[in-house]
C-alpha cells in the first residue's frame, strides 16, 4: 500500500459493495417498501457497466444501474449516491436527466417503440438528515396549487430514499458488507469518534465470517482507506488503540491497520516538513516584507514542498506582497 490517499473514496467503497449482486439483493429485499419488493424478482439482478455521472459531478455522485425483472418485465433499478455531507435541493431533476439517457441508450440499442419502467432510488447519509422534497414536483413552482386537470400535463414522479444517516442498529441488515457499509456511513459524521471506532470493530467481527477471507481483507482495506480519507475523527493515539485491539482479536485486521498506520507516519513526516520550511519562510518573509495578510500566510501553509522549494530559491527576488501572491 504505496499511498493511502484515494481519488473519490466515496464512489470507490459505493461501487466496491454494490458490485456484489448479495448486496444489491439483501438492500432491495430489506430496504424497499414490501409492496415494491414483491413486484421485483431478486433473482434477475444484473450489475450494468454503465455510468450516467457527468465529469463535473463526479464529486458529487456515484450511480449504478441494474436490470432486472420488475412486474414481470424487463425494467431497471438505478442507484443514486449522493455522498456530499448537505443535500442537493435539486437532485429529482438530476435523477430526471440520469433517466432520460437510460432510456435513450435503450431507444438507440434495440429501436424499441416502449420504454422501460426505471425504479430511481436514492442514498444519502449527511450531517443534516434529509428534508427536500422526494418529488418532481416539489421543486416545481406552483405544482401544489395546480388543478388535477393541469397536473397530467406537467412532468412529475417520485423517488425512493434512504437517509441512512437516520438508521438505528436495528433497522441495518442484510449481509456483511451491506451492514459494515451503512453503519460506517453512519456514524462517519458522529461527534463521537468511539461510534467510528466500533463501527470498525464490528466491520473486522463481520467479515471474519465470510467464507472467502481474501475477499473479506480486501474489503477491509477499501473500508479503511475510505474512513481515513475522509474523517480526521481519530488521532495518533486512537489509531495504536484500534491496531491494538485488532490486533488480539482479528491479526489479518491488524495487519491492514499497522500498514495503513505506517503510510500516515510517512506522510506525516512529509507534512512536516512542509510545515517547517513554510514556518521559515513565513519568519524571514515578516522580516522582508513590512505587512503580510492573515490570509496571504494562510495560503503559503497549504503549498506543496515543490511550490515551497521554489521560493527558497527565489527568496532574494520576493520584495512585496504582490511578488509572494505569484507563488500562491
Amino acid at each position: 500500500m504505496a499511498n493511502i490517499h484515494v481519488q473519490n473514496p466515496h464512489d470507490k467503497l459505493f461501487k466496491e459493495t454494490f458490485r456484489h449482486t448479495d448486496v444489491t439483493k439483501d438492500f432491495v429485499t430489506y430496504y424497499l417498501p414490501a409492496h415494491i419488493v414483491e413486484q421485483i424478482d431478486v433473482n434477475t439482478i444484473e450489475p450494468q457497466k454503465d455510468s450516467f455521472i457527468t465529469k463535473d459531478l463526479e464529486e458529487v455522485f456515484s450511480d449504478l444501474l441494474f436490470k432486472v425483472n420488475i412486474h414481470n418485465e424487463e425494467g431497471y433499478l438505478y442507484l443514486l449516491f449522493e455522498h456530499k455531507s448537505y443535500q442537493s435541493p435539486n437532485i429529482a431533476v438530476q435523477l430526471l436527466k440520469y433517466m432520460v439517457k437510460i432510456w435513450d441508450r435503450q431507444h438507440h440499442r434495440k429501436d424499441a417503440d416502449t420504454l422501460p419502467l426505471i425504479l430511481p432510488l436514492v442514498i444519502y447519509h449527511g450531517k443534516q438528515t434529509w428534508h427536500a422534497g422526494q418529488s418532481l414536483g416539489d421543486v416545481v413552482k406552483g405544482y401544489d396549487t395546480l388543478t388535477d386537470d393541469m397536473k397530467r400535463y406537467v412532468p412529475n414522479y417520485h423517488y425512493l430514499l434512504f437517509d441512512v444517516s437516520t438508521y438505528q442498529d436495528e433497522q441495518i441488515k442484510g449481509v456483511a458488507q451491506l451492514k459494515i457499509l451503512f453503519t460506517v456511513w453512519r456514524n462517519l459524521y458522529t461527534k463521537n469518534p468511539a461510534d467510528l471506532k466500533e463501527s470498525i470493530y464490528q466491520a473486522a467481527k463481520a467479515l471474519n465470517t465470510l467464507d472467502e477471507k481474501a475477499s473479506g481483507i480486501a474489503y477491509f482495506e477499501t473500508l479503511m482507506r475510505y474512513i481515513f480519507n475522509v474523517s480526521d475523527a481519530f488521532t495518533k493515539n486512537d489509531i495504536r488503540d484500534i491496531v491494538k485491539i485488532l490486533e488480539q482479536a482479528y491479526p489479518w485486521g491488524s495487519d491492514v491497520m499497522k500498514t495503513i498506520a505506517d503510510v500516515l507516519r510517512e506522510e506525516g513526516k512529509e507534512e512536516g516538513k512542509q510545515e517547517g520550511i513554510a514556518k521559515t519562510l513565513l519568519t524571514f518573509l515578516s522580516q522582508k516584507i513590512e505587512y503580510l495578510p492573515e490570509e496571504t500566510k494562510n495560503k503559503l501553509r497549504q503549498l506543496d514542498d515543490q511550490t515551497l522549494e521554489t521560493m527558497v530559491n527565489d527568496f532574494h527576488q520576493i520584495e512585496t506582497v504582490d511578488d509572494l501572491n505569484k507563488y500562491l
